[in-house]
């Protein structure tokens, strides 16, 4: 497959139809930057699939375009003065495999930083099949070297969600083509969080999202200083606002719970704490006792609903409780940014790969 960029298509070009439209029910898109040996092994994973697969590149200088294109991938490299977000990328995956390959039934979605498990898509696909209300399937995804850092295994805990029907998932599953094109695929300018947006999106139409227990595959975090793990949160802060931004007030809304316990946590009662501390006498402090006494509710209970050894769940108790504070800072970026009319930029914590 030859490498192709982000343009329209021109008459007797690349675009053109080929006879493998007819081929194919199921279409791959891999998202990535700077990825580096991550990305091999994603591209390993999928190349046995025998399926075509897009990668879509996001300004990437360590090869890993020319890698894509040596193992046989579809190259869309993206124009990089617009600002990037991982949502652009997979539309811009998605409608390459459709200029490509044709009316798919099924495209899955996977980040550069995973591997995918051998069985995943052809069980998926099974799963479509016997289901026809389904939109969305997604299985286990769990960290690949979850001991190697306590923010690893931070992010494989944080991968266990409750099994069968759910409202939302993340960055890797698989999605009926036509579903996915008639929401009018991903929000572009949404820099984190665009999955359960569209999930809210395709609920309204009264679809289906699923999720097994089957392996899905391995996710490398690299994630290895706090100050990663603090961007990430920050993030995931801005993601919850601006998810519950978009749907508030409706039926959909998601977001709403995690905003209301971040700015409860990490603004307002630091904020009461010091301002009362002198009229006090310091008494306002023993409030402090608080977010210990929220990071053992956390560990309780995720010995009890995940059947989390206590080191594990005391782990993710301590860092939840910690993480109310820079949710809360992305919380407060998304409304700098809103009202003063500014494009948020993608809120990076990986270094290259």
């Amino acid at each position: 497959m030859s490498e192709t960029r982000e343009q329209p298509a021109t008459a007797g070009g690349e675009h053109e139809a080929t006879p493998s439209k007819a081929t194919y029910r199921l279409g791959i898109v891999a998202i990535g930057r700077n990825e580096g040996d991550r990305l091999k092994r994603c591209l390993a994973s999928l190349q046995r699939e025998g399926q075509p697969v897009v990668y879509v590149d996001s300004g990437s200088t360590d090869g890993s375009v020319e890698h894509a294109r040596h193992v046989g991938a579809e190259v869309v490299e993206l124009d990089m003065s617009t600002p990037f977000t991982a949502a652009r990328a997979r539309n811009a995956g998605y409608q390459r495999l459709l200029s490509k390959f044709g009316t798919l039934d099924f495209v899955q979605f996977v980040d550069g930083d995973c591997e995918m498990a051998p069985q995943w898509m052809a069980t998926a696909v099974a799963t479509f099949d016997e289901q026809p209300d389904l939109a969305i399937v997604f299985g286990r995804l769990r960290e690949l070297k979850p001991d190697e850092t306590i923010y690893n295994r931070l992010a494989d805990m944080e991968w266990d969600t409750p099994i069968g029907r759910v409202q939302d998932c993340g960055g890797i599953f698989m999605i009926r083509s036509g579903v996915f094109r008639d929401v009018e695929q991903f929000n572009e300018r949404i820099i984190a969080g665009e999955e359960p947006e569209l999930c809210a999106r395709i609920r309204r139409q009264d679809w289906k999202i699923l999720h097994l227990g089957d392996d899905m595959g391995w996710h490398d975090a690299a994630t290895t200083h706090f100050s990663q793990w603090w961007k990430r949160a920050i993030r995931g802060g801005h993601a919850f606002m601006e998810g519950y931004m978009h749907h508030r007030g409706t039926p959909e809304s998601y977001g709403g719970k995690s905003v209301r316990s971040n700015f409860a946590w990490g603004l307002i009662l630091p904020l009461f704490i010091l301002a009362t501390a002198y009229p006090t006498g310091g008494y306002s402090l023993i409030l402090l006792l608080a977010y210990p006494a929220l990071a053992a509710k956390i560990t309780l209970y995720r010995m009890r609903s995940h059947a989390n050894p206590l080191r594990q769940a005391l782990l993710y108790g301590l860092f939840t409780t910690l993480g109310k504070f820079p949710g809360a800072l992305g919380q407060i970026k998304f409304w700098v940014n809103r009202l003063s009319g500014k494009q948020t930029r993608i809120i990076e914590y990986k270094t290259a790969g």
